[in-house]
C-alpha cells in the first residue's frame, strides 16, 4: 500500500478502435465496443484496471479517452467512480481532433488537469498483477522521469508484437526498440528472455512535462504514442528512463490473447485479480458458480445443477466461473471457461476454453474449444466451433456448422448449407452468401 506522501494519480488510457479484436470490439456492424468495455470474469476490463489499483490506494483517476464511444461507454461503466469508492474525470471532446496518440494524450492530461507529482498511465485493453508500492520505491530510487512496467518474454512472443527496453546499471534504460522483427529480437535476446512493454508507466508529471516542452515534439500533426514515438524521444534527449518488472500483464487485443488471459485468470495466476472474482466462492478445482445457477432447474429433467453436479451427470472444472441464472442441461461437461449472466447450455455439450457471452443459447450437444462468444449469441444443435473462433453479439449459427478459427461479425446468420474455409472473416451477409457456394 502506498502512503500518503506517495499518493499515485492514475491515467486510464481510453482509446483505440480495436481492429486486433474484432469482432468483440463491435456492439454492431457499425458501432465500436470500447476494448475498455470488453469484460473478463464478470467485469469490464477498466473495472479491473480501476479495482485493483484502488486496492493499492489509488483514489483519483482521470481518463484520457479518444472518440465518443470510448468516452461515453467508459463514463457509462465508471460514472464518477462513487461506486467503486473513487473520483474519475474524463477528458474534453474537443481534445479529440488534435489527438496525436496515447502519449499526447497523457501530457494533454498533465496540462489539463495541472497534475504533478506521481502519476500511474495505464492502459484499459488489459489486465495485470504487480504491486504499486514496489514500482514506486523503484522509481525514487532511479531518480527516474518515467518508469516503465516491464514483463519478460521470448523472442518467438516479442516479434512484431511487443516494444523492447534494453536496461544498464540500476534498471535505466538506454535503449528501446518497438516491435522488432524475430531475427533482430533472437540478437537482442543473446540467447534469454527480453524485457518488454506492458504499456504502463509510472510518471513524475513535472519532469515528463518538462522534458517534452520542445518544439520538435509539439509540433502540429506530429504523432506521439507512447511507444512508438514518447518513449524513444526521452531516451534518445537524455530523460531518465527506468524499468521495473512486474508479476503477470494479460495482453487482450485478439481473440487469441483475450482467451489465453481468460485461462491464466481462471486458473488464479492473478492473484490479485482472483480476490475480485465474483461468484466469491469456489465449488473446488478453480469452480465458481453463482448460487442461483446451482438451485436453476434445467427443461429436459427438471433437476437442479446442484443435484446433477452431485450424481455427476454435469461435469463442472477445472477453472469455471458461472455467473447468474446460468441453465444447464444434463451431459454438459464444462473446463477452463467463463460463463456470464443468463446463458442456456443445452443436453449434451463440452465446452473447454470457451468465453460465453450474456443471453447466450448453446444448443444441444454443441462441441466448443478455445471460442469468444459476444452477447445474446445462438448456436442450434450440434455446432461445432474450435481453433480461435469469435462470434460477435447476436451472431446466430445453425445446425451442424462447422467453424475453425472464424470471426463472425454481429447480426450474421451461419447457415446450415454455408462451408465455411478454415480462417475466414464473415464481416458482412455477402460473405456469408459467397461461403454458403464453397466447399472447405
Amino acid at each position: 500500500m502506498t502512503t500518503a506522501k506517495d499518493e499515485v494519480r492514475g491515467i486510464a488510457l481510453v482509446g483505440g478502435k480495436g481492429m486486433r479484436a474484432r469482432p468483440l470490439t463491435l456492439a454492431s456492424p457499425d458501432y465500436l465496443r470500447s476494448k475498455a468495455a470488453i469484460r473478463l470474469a464478470g467485469r469490464s476490463l477498466v473495472e479491473w484496471g480501476v479495482e485493483l489499483l484502488r486496492a493499492q490506494g489509488v483514489t483519483k483517476f482521470y481518463v484520457a479517452a479518444n472518440g465518443s464511444e470510448n468516452r461515453c461507454q467508459t463514463k457509462a461503466i465508471l460514472g464518477d467512480g462513487d461506486h467503486l469508492g473513487v473520483s474519475v474525470s474524463y477528458s474534453r471532446t474537443r481534445f479529440d481532433t488534435t489527438n496525436a496518440g496515447s502519449g499526447e494524450a497523457t501530457l494533454r492530461c498533465v496540462d489539463y488537469w495541472g497534475l504533478d507529482g506521481l502519476a500511474l498511465v495505464f492502459p484499459t485493453d488489459s489486465v495485470f498483477d504487480f504491486d504499486l508500492a514496489e514500482m514506486v520505491e523503484r522509481h525514487r530510487a532511479s531518480d527516474a522521469a518515467v518508469t516503465v512496467a516491464t514483463v519478460l518474454r521470448s523472442p518467438a512472443e516479442v516479434a512484431g508484437k511487443y516494444g523492447v527496453l534494453l536496461s544498464g546499471q540500476e534498471g535505466v534504460v538506454t535503449r528501446f526498440v518497438e516491435k522488432p522483427g524475430l531475427e533482430t529480437a533472437e540478437l537482442l535476446a543473446g540467447g534469454g528472455a527480453l524485457e518488454t512493454n506492458a504499456g504502463m508507466y509510472l510518471i513524475d508529471c513535472h519532469r515528463l512535462w518538462a522534458a517534452t516542452r520542445r518544439p520538435e515534439l509539439t509540433a502540429p500533426g506530429r504523432r506521439l504514442d507512447w511507444g512508438g514515438d514518447l518513449l524513444p524521444y526521452l531516451i534518445a534527449t537524455g530523460a531518465r528512463v527506468a524499468s521495473h518488472p512486474i508479476g503477470r500483464f494479460g495482453d487482450l487485443g485478439s481473440p487469441e490473447d483475450y482467451l489465453h488471459t481468460m485461462r491464466e485468470v481462471l486458473h488464479d495466476r492473478y492473484p490479485l485479480l482472483s480476490e475480485w472474482i465474483r461468484p466469491a466462492t469456489t465449488h473446488g478445482r478453480g469452480v465458481r458458480i453463482h448460487e442461483s445457477s446451482l438451485r436453476l432447474k434445467d427443461e429436459v429433467s427438471g433437476r437442479s445443477l446442484a443435484e446433477k453436479i452431485r450424481d455427476g451427470t454435469v461435469r463442472i472444472g477445472p477453472d469455471v466461473r458461472i455467473g447468474r441464472d446460468v441453465e444447464i442441461g444434463p451431459g454438459v461437461v464444462l473446463a477452463h471457461s467463463d460463463i456470464a449472466d443468463g446463458v442456456d447450455i443445452a443436453r449434451g455439450c463440452h465446452l473447454d476454453g470457451v468465453a460465453c457471452g450474456e443471453h447466450s443459447i448453446i444448443g444441444p450437444h454443441a462441441r466448443l474449444s478455445d471460442s469468444v462468444l459476444g452477447t445474446a449469441v445462438e448456436l442450434r444443435p450440434s455446432v461445432t466451433l474450435e481453433g480461435f473462433c469469435a462470434l460477435g453479439d447476436e451472431v446466430r449459427v445453425h445446425e451442424g456448422v462447422q467453424l475453425h478459427g472464424v470471426s463472425v461479425f454481429p447480426r450474421l446468420d451461419v447457415w446450415s448449407e454455408a462451408r465455411i474455409r478454415r480462417g475466414v472473416s464473415l464481416v458482412t451477409l455477402d460473405d456469408v452468401l459467397r461461403c454458403s457456394y464453397q466447399v472447405t
